[in-house]
């Protein structure tokens, strides 16, 4: 099938052709149907594809803009939904055959935002089993297949998100990152994935796994439209106790503005070391864009790193409380692969678990303290990029991880952007961590990188 330059729009791009009348929401909507019923055989990235729902949802938003109601950037915008994430009277997986009959009678509160903005919900996309993996290799649902190799993995655990978004099926997707799961995903498919800082999105109506480093964020095509599903899905809310009550700023206000004179701290050790020679230098080359641009790279090394990793580790009992009751009931229910690695979290003691939290206040200070100095740190979002589903080397279970993880362990805001392609034709990613509520940096800072590269524009041919 050929690529349409439609499919490959942005959120920003489909918004100005709908309102100068060159589409409608309800074309954009059939196109996306349209692309996904010829694909997504391949793809594998739904679990539910919400048709009627999403046409119904287009009609009413091409009516409103009729009338002179425009709910804003994401109005009459086709996206995606990972299936861990409630939806009332639609099934609702989490990827799982604990959940794989289950029909939420209310809506997630993100689900609600999205409404709110007047997004348009084409369906609910495939995950790694529960959300546990990075992979999303399923056991029940079936690998999901990256778009730029077929019998390559897209990451995960939000791989669905990515593979919609990267081979052209939804103009915007969201996932949740508990490890890794927005970020290596992005960087697996060569798309923007962004982890807000923890707290500025609700959780309310999302299956949780780790619940103090469970995040929701969203997916996209270029940094500006991260900031535009941020801004439509942030904010505070009194059912979920693990997110702030505090103002939402504009996340794309500074998304044009110079770069100059920012300060890009660069934690080569343990970030840049292990995984792949080739993604970790082309990681390294493209930090010069931000020289090009004005800003400084100054090197920094983070204490006590391995550390973090460690007890982001063991923060993972967590899963006991999520996930604990179902395996009591049945544990046929879950796959081997994923009671295996829950026995492992499992075995952690609760001394365990309150010197790891002990440790996670200590070094959320020293990293505070590390960046009073810099603006950003930048480092690989994973040391490796996407392997043969058949044929996943043992070590890419921590490195396609370890450099994202230490950013759920601190709830810091971290973005992975495209940067480059290996030789074999695989995206490679570079992320960016910021101080925490300073995603609009984050953001400002990706968007300068991306308008002086081209990997954006590049996508995969299926």
């Amino acid at each position: 099938m050929q690529n349409d330059p439609l499919h490959f729009m942005t959120v920003v791009e489909a918004g100005a052709a709908l309102r100068c009348g060159a589409t409608s929401s309800a074309q954009l909507t059939d196109a996306m149907l349209e692309r996904i019923a010829s694909l997504d055989g391949a793809l594998n990235a739904y679990i539910t594809v919400t048709a009627d729902l999403a046409r119904a949802q287009a009609h009413q938003a091409d009516a409103e803009l009729r009338a002179g109601r425009d709910r804003g950037p994401l109005h009459g915008i086709p996206v995606a939904i990972k299936d861990l994430i409630a939806t009332r009277g639609i099934r609702t997986t989490a990827g799982s055959r604990v959940y794989e009959d289950w029909v939420p009678e209310e809506d997630a509160a993100v689900i609600l935002k999205l409404a709110e903005a007047g997004a348009v919900m084409l369906g609910k996309t495939g995950l790694h089993e529960l959300a546990f993996g990075s992979t999303s290799v399923n056991p029940f649902f079936g690998a999901i297949a990256n778009p730029w190799k077929l019998d390559h993995h897209p990451g995960g655990s939000s791989g669905g998100s990515a593979v919609a978004v990267a081979a052209g099926m939804a103009y915007a997707a969201i996932g949740t990152d508990t490890g890794c799961s927005i970020r290596q995903p992005a960087q697996c498919c060569g798309i923007v994935g962004h982890k807000p800082t923890f707290g500025l999105v609700s959780k309310t109506g999302v299956l949780p796994l780790v619940s103090s480093m469970d995040h929701v964020g969203p997916l996209t095509r270029c940094v500006h439209d991260a900031g535009i599903v941020l801004q439509a899905i942030a904010g505070p809310d009194p059912k979920d106790p693990y997110c702030v009550d505090r103002p939402v700023p504009d996340f794309c206000a500074q998304l044009g503005r110079s770069i100059e004179g920012s300060v890009i701290g660069v934690p080569r050790r343990f970030f840049f070391e292990g995984g792949d020679p080739e993604v970790v230098e082309i990681v390294s080359a493209s930090l010069e864009v931000f020289e090009y641009l004005g800003a400084q790279l100054l090197d920094v090394e983070i204490a006590e790193i391995e550390r973090a990793y460690r007890a982001g580790d063991v923060t993972f009992v967590e899963i006991v409380e999520a996930n604990g009751a179902a395996m009591r009931r049945d544990p046929s229910k879950f796959s081997d692969a994923f009671r295996q690695r829950y026995d492992m979290m499992a075995r952690n003691t609760a001394d365990d678990y309150a010197e790891a939290q002990r440790f996670r206040q200590w070094f959320r200070e020293q990293v505070a303290s590390l960046m009073t100095g810099c603006d950003v740190l930048a480092m690989p979002t994973s040391t490796v990029a996407a392997a043969p589903i058949q044929r996943q080397p043992a070590e890419h279970a921590v490195e396609r991880r370890k450099n994202a993880s230490i950013f759920n362990f601190t709830g810091q805001p971290a973005i992975s952007i495209p940067c480059g392609f290996s030789r074999s034709g695989l995206p490679v990613g570079l992320m960016l961590a910021g101080r925490p509520f300073e995603d609009a940096t984050v953001l400002q800072l990706a968007a300068a990188f991306e308008r002086a590269t081209v990997w954006h524009e590049r996508h995969p041919r299926i």
